[in-house]
């Protein structure tokens, strides 16, 4: 059984027991969080699709770590200009472990 989820603006495919690594939510390590905007959920030959989202689905999951994802370094130039300009950007993650998928 696996469901799509969404979160932080991207579709997530989660099934239980699984460890994911999604855009920073609110919360501590050991909360449990409850995703409702479920858009599909499979089980078997059972598909429901949802328009968008399906009514009195969801998924629960369990918080393990609040992390930081590798950096990205960002580099500009224009050549002939003399100007160039470095940064860098490091994305909050939280890491969930996915209890429970319901229909």
């Amino acid at each position: 059984m696996y469901a799509v989820i969404k979160t932080g603006g991207k579709q997530h495919k989660v099934s239980q027991g699984d460890e994911v690594s999604i855009e920073k939510i609110d919360g501590s390590k050991g909360e449990t969080v409850v995703f409702d905007e479920v858009l599909m959920v499979s089980s078997g030959d059972d598909i429901k699709v949802g328009t968008p989202f399906l009514k009195g689905a969801r998924v629960e999951g369990e918080i393990i770590d609040q992390t930081k994802a590798g950096k990205i370094n960002v580099f500009k130039m224009k050549r002939r200009k003399g100007f160039k300009k470095k940064t860098g950007h490091r994305q909050k993650l939280t890491r969930i472990k996915i209890r429970e998928i319901s229909s």
